[in-house]
Parts: structure tokens; sequence; C-alpha cells
């Protein structure tokens, strides 16, 4: 095998979709695998949708999951420049190229005849294809033509009765009919080249090995396959890999908010649990396995075992392994990790109880304060959550003065001496200690739902906690 190289093409037309970050991790993990080199190049030939800082946003998404690239924009290398619309000599040279050899020939119909010629078929039940109008336009012709300004466009020369086979590694051989191919466009009237020519070139040119890139890709291989056999150019290895979904088989799309890859570090996903998740997707583990890290993944992937079948994108398994992830730090990394996410002053020292419990219950950085925000802040509860249970005032009553009264009476403020003192109640008037905690936990946490109830109270401390023990009294006394 020659030197693996390959790339991801990514258009700055927007934020850095996640299924950007999937294809960024397979080609960069493949390549790390055999040696390789890692290329990120800017296709940004469609003006019209550019978005200003997009490209930024995409390396800072790389540098954040650690894929960083050996050239691009940014990363000068032997086949500079990195970015498409810096290449425009190159793409109008071939171009020529292919006009010279009767591969490809100038177009200079206009949009409004395109459109009828378009509207006329479809009514007609055909496929819509350019009709060649301007393929037999003289040499002579052609010339006046641009010489009087007139707008045009370079269009491939699809031959006829032709079966044009994708060796594909993951799907086979997948023949199409040139038939049915239309005459793409090569070079827009803007002088910008199409994705079509300037995919082919610039991966001719800067020796990409292999293509990894998505299925929606699959239908323009064709067109590349005639290119490269135009240019007389070796034809690399083709991988159309699957499109991601939603739990309901629908594509994933931008119009899902957490298609950005900003939105999984801003919610407290860690990178090491996105990029065990993304190797999962159409990747199965030789043993199993749905947790390993980086490396374990580089060390084994390889492109043939690359499912063609969409994987589902399920954001509650990507919790659930982000959280395993969280609680395989160490309280002093979880703490460091909290303070990106939380608006409250904490420190080891203040909260070590807490930090290990809170380790455990956390699936995402961002719920935090959430877990934290009933020891900083006055709380506000639901007062129907207290007759939970099957309680009533009468009972609750009782219970509060108990519990007021014993709790008042400790001096040292522990865990074990708070916990003591409230089983004994419960033993003493043989209640039941489901109803007994989950009223206590709401007075003290605001919800049904929160740290454990002992070690909350220890870090809230006595006196704040006798203090939303007292307030209770004044709703049951109403």
């Amino acid at each position: 095998m020659s030197k693996v190289r390959v790339r991801i093409a990514p258009s700055p037309t927007g934020y850095p979709h996640v299924g950007t970050a999937w294809q960024a991790l397979f080609n960069w993990a493949f390549s790390r695998r055999f040696g390789g080199e890692f290329i990120i190049r800017i296709e940004d030939t469609d003006r019209k949708r550019l978005v200003a800082g997009a490209e930024d946003k995409l390396f800072e998404a790389i540098d954040w999951l650690g894929l960083t690239e050996d050239e691009s924009p940014r990363k000068d290398g032997p086949y500079a420049p990195y970015r498409q619309s810096e290449r425009l000599d190159l793409y109008k040279k071939y171009a020529q190229e292919l006009v010279d050899k009767d591969k490809a020939y100038f177009c200079f119909c206009s949009e409004e005849r395109l459109g009828k010629l378009r509207k006329t078929q479809l009514a007609d039940k055909k496929i819509p294809k350019y009709d060649r109008h301007c393929l037999k336009l003289s040499k002579k012709e052609i010339e006046e033509k641009i010489k009087n300004g007139e707008s045009y466009v370079i269009r491939l020369k699809v031959p006829a009765n032709q079966k044009i086979i994708v060796d594909d590694l993951l799907r086979g051989k997948v023949i199409f009919d040139s038939n049915i191919i239309d005459d793409q466009v090569l070079v827009k009237s803007d002088g910008f080249p199409t994705y079509h020519l300037a995919v082919v070139v610039d991966d001719y040119l800067m020796k990409i090995t292999h293509i990894i890139r998505g299925e929606e890709w699959l239908s323009s291989a064709p067109k590349h396959i005639l290119l490269y056999r135009a240019f007389g150019w070796s034809i690399p290895i083709m991988v159309h890999t699957s499109v991601l979904r939603n739990p309901d088989k629908s594509k994933l799309s931008k119009r899902q908010g957490h298609t950005n890859i900003s939105w999984y570090k801003e919610n407290g996903f860690l990178k090491e649990a996105l990029l065990n998740f993304l190797a999962l997707l159409g990747w199965s583990h030789p043993q199993g396995k749905e947790v390993f890290g980086l490396e374990e993944f580089t060390r084994l992937i390889d492109l043939k075992d690359l499912s063609p079948i969409g994987p589902v994108f399920d954001l509650q398994k990507l919790e659930w392994l982000n959280g395993l992830y969280i609680r395989g730090k160490s309280d002093e990394e979880f703490l460091k990790l909290i303070k990106e996410y939380t608006k409250y002053s904490i420190d080891k020292a203040n909260y070590q109880i807490i930090l290990p419990l809170l380790k455990e219950r956390v699936k995402k950085l961002s719920e935090v304060d959430q877990w934290l925000k009933f020891l900083f802040e006055k709380i506000d509860y639901n007062k129907d959550l207290l007759f939970k249970k099957g309680a009533d005032k009468d009972l609750l009553k009782k219970q509060f003065t108990l519990i007021l009264d014993k709790l008042s009476a400790i001096n040292e403020w522990k865990i074990e001496t708070i916990g003591e003192n409230l089983r004994n109640i419960i033993v003493q008037n043989n209640w039941k200690p489901a109803q007994f905690f989950m009223a206590l936990r709401v007075v003290i946490s605001g919800s049904q739902v929160s740290l454990p109830l002992f070690e909350s109270m220890e870090v809230l401390g006595k006196d704040e906690s006798l203090e939303r023990i007292r307030q209770v009294f004044n709703f049951l006394n109403e």
C-alpha cells in the first residue's frame, strides 16, 4: 500500500456538524493506524452560502476533539493552498484540458431556457437533463460568444451507453447507466468550480489514497470516475459511509439542535466520551466492547469493518457513556472540570463529601448546578410533594416537630449522628421510612430527587438545615 493520505473537505456554510466530526474521526484514526497523513481541505466554492467565522469554528472543534490534522489552511504542506477559493487557476487549467480533449464543453444557455427545459422534461415524465443545445456550437461561435462577454459554464460530456462501475469498499460494485447521468456543470458562470471538478482535481493533486465520505455522495461517484478517466488518473479507493440517523430513522440534519459540535462541549460532554460514541456508529469493537479510548480504536480500525447500514444517533446512549467517563475521573479532575460549568464557588475542601456523590449522578457537566442549587440558594418547593407516600398534615406536624427537637440537640453535626437520630425517630414511632425521608428530602433540597440526604444536611450545615425545617411549620399551620 502506498502511503495513506486521507482527508475531510468541509464547507464553511454553518457550524461544524457532528457528522463532520464522525468523518474526521474515521479518517484521522485510519491515517494514524497506517502511519499516514490526515488533511483538512476547505471547500468554499459555494460563495452564496459561506458563513463568516465558520472555518474558525471548525478548527476549534477539531482541536477540542484532539483530531489535529497534518495539512490544512492553517498547517502548510507540500500541496498548498488547502482552501479551494485559492486554487481557482488550477481548476480553470484542468477544465480547459477537458475541453481540449473533447471531454467537456462550453454552455451559454440562460437560466430561463434551462428552467423551461426542465419543466418540459418533467411534464413529459423524462429524467431532467441538459439537452446539449450548446454542444453543436463551432469553435468560432464559442470564441465569439466569449469575446462578447456572454455568460457561460463548462459542462462534462458524459459518454452515452456506458456502464460506470463504482467499486466501493463497503458496498461492492455499484453500477450506473451513463444515459441517465446529466452533463454536470464543472465550472460555474462566476468562474468557480463545482464540487465535482474541484474534488477530483484536489484529491489527485494532493495524492489522496482513500476517499472516505458519506453515502450521499455515492450518486456523484460515477461523474467523478468519468473525470478520473478523462484525465487519465488512477482512482483512489472509495468508501461511502452510511448516513447518521435519528432514533426515528430520519437523517440527522442541521435542524436538530444537537448536530452542532460545540453543543456537546457547552452541555458538558467529555470529548473522550463523544469520540467513543462516534466510533461505535457504523463500527463494532472486535471483542464487543462499548467503552474504549481513542488509542485502542486507532489500533483496531479497518475500513472494511464499517457497516453500510445507517447507525442510529442515540443521545441517551451518549449520555450513559458520558456518565461512565465522568465517574472514571478522580475527584480532583472532576472538580476542575465542573468549575467551567457551575456558577457556584466550590472547592474540594468544602465539598469533599459531595463531590464523589455528585460525580456518581451527573451524566453531563451542565447538570451540576441543578444538583448543587439547593446548597447555595433558598429553595421554593411544591408543597404537594410533602404529601407523597400517603402523609397528611397531622402526621407531618408530628414528624417535623420530632425532627426539629432531635436534630437541635445534636452537638456534632455529622452524617453519622444526623442519620442515627433520624432513624431512631422512625423506629420509635413505627413510621414508614420512605414517607418520612421523602418529606424531609423535599424540605431540605426542594426536590424528590437529590444528593443523599444525610450528606446534604452535613454540607448545608446545622443552622441552615434547621431553618428549612422550621419554615415547613408555617405551611403546616395554615
